[in-house]
C-alpha cells in the first residue's frame, strides 16, 4: 500500500476465512438439491434434519449445484475446523475436517454434516481462505514483525453473513501478545502496529501517540481479562437481514477525542466520531 509517508506492507494478524454454518450464507450443503426444502424449517428442526439418516444419505449421494469456484471453496476440507469457544484461528491441522474423517474412517462430507448441526445449528466452522496455507501462523508473524507492516484489512462489515474480521484488532493482543505457544509479539510492538504505525502512513499527525496537543483518542484495557468471544449470527439488519457478530470483553474504557464512548464494554451514548481526511 503506497500512502503520503512511503511505501508500507498492509497485512492482518489473523488468516481471513469464511464461516461456514446453517444460518451463513453459504456452506457445503447449501447447493445441494435435497437440502432446498431443509433451508426453510427453523434452524433446530433444520439440524435435526442433518442427523436423520435419510436425509443424510440423500445429502452424500447429490453434488452441488454450485459453479466451479463456489464447490472449490466449499471442499477444502483439510481447511475446515470448528470455530470453537474461545474461537480458534490456529487449529492444529489434525482437527480439520479432512484429518477427523481419516481418524475415524469416514468421509469429510459426513464429518461436516455433524459439525453443522452442532449446538442446534448455531455452530460455525471456520475455513480459512488465507494466511493459513501452511497450517501454522509463523509466517504472518514475520510479516507482524517486519518494520514496514502496518495492519490493516479487517473486514468488519462486508459479506456479513459469511466473514468476520472484526475481532482482528483483539486478536493482535490476546493470540500474538499473551496466549501464543512459541513466537509472539512484544506488547509495545502490537500496540504500535495499533496506533502510531497507521497514523504515520496515513498522514494523520494529530493521533496515534499519547503526547500533548494530541488527539485524546485512549482505550484502557485489561489485557489479563482481554477475551474474544465465538461468532454469532444475529437478524437485526433492515429487512431482518443477517449479520455475524463478535463480542470481546476486557475493554475497561474506550475515549474518542476527549470524550468517553465506551465504558465497561457498553456504550455511553457519545458519539463525536467523523468522516477524518488526511
Amino acid at each position: 500500500a503506497a500512502a503520503g509517508r512511503g511505501w508500507a506492507r498492509l497485512g492482518a494478524p489473523r488468516p481471513t476465512g469464511m464461516l461456514f454454518g446453517l444460518q451463513s450464507s453459504l456452506h457445503p450443503f447449501i447447493a445441494h438439491p435435497s437440502y432446498a426444502p431443509l433451508a426453510k424449517l427453523p434452524l433446530a428442526e433444520r439440524a435435526a434434519a442433518l442427523r436423520d439418516p435419510a436425509v443424510r444419505a440423500r445429502l452424500l449421494a447429490e453434488e452441488s449445484r454450485t459453479g466451479v469456484i463456489g464447490r472449490m471453496l466449499m471442499s477444502k476440507w483439510g481447511q475446515m475446523f470448528r470455530i470453537g469457544d474461545p474461537p480458534v484461528y490456529e487449529p492444529d491441522p489434525s482437527t480439520s475436517a479432512a484429518a477427523v474423517a481419516e481418524q475415524q474412517g469416514r468421509s469429510p462430507e459426513e464429518v461436516v454434516l455433524d459439525w453443522l448441526a452442532d449446538d442446534d445449528g448455531r455452530a460455525f466452522l471456520f475455513a480459512p481462505l488465507a494466511g493459513f496455507s501452511e497450517h501454522t501462523l509463523d509466517p504472518i508473524l514475520e510479516m507482524l514483525e517486519h518494520p514496514t507492516t502496518v495492519v490493516g484489512l479487517g473486514d468488519g462489515g462486508a459479506h456479513c453473513g459469511l466473514i468476520c474480521d472484526a475481532s482482528m484488532c483483539t486478536y493482535l493482543l490476546t493470540h500474538w501478545v499473551r496466549d501464543r505457544p512459541g513466537g509472539r509479539l512484544p506488547l509495545e510492538r502490537a500496540v504500535q502496529l495499533h496506533t502510531a504505525g497507521n497514523a504515520e502512513l496515513y498522514g494523520f499527525d494529530d493521533r496515534g501517540t499519547i503526547a500533548p496537543g494530541k488527539r485524546a483518542d485512549l482505550n484502557l484495557i485489561d489485557l489479563a481479562a482481554l477475551r474474544i468471544g465465538t461468532p454469532e449470527m444475529t437478524f437485526d439488519l433492515p429487512a431482518d437481514a443477517r449479520r455475524i457478530v463478535q463480542r470481546a470483553e476486557g475493554y475497561d474504557l474506550t475515549m474518542l477525542a476527549g470524550q468517553v464512548t465506551y465504558e465497561g464494554g457498553e456504550p455511553t451514548g457519545a458519539r463525536p466520531g467523523r468522516l477524518v481526511r488526511a
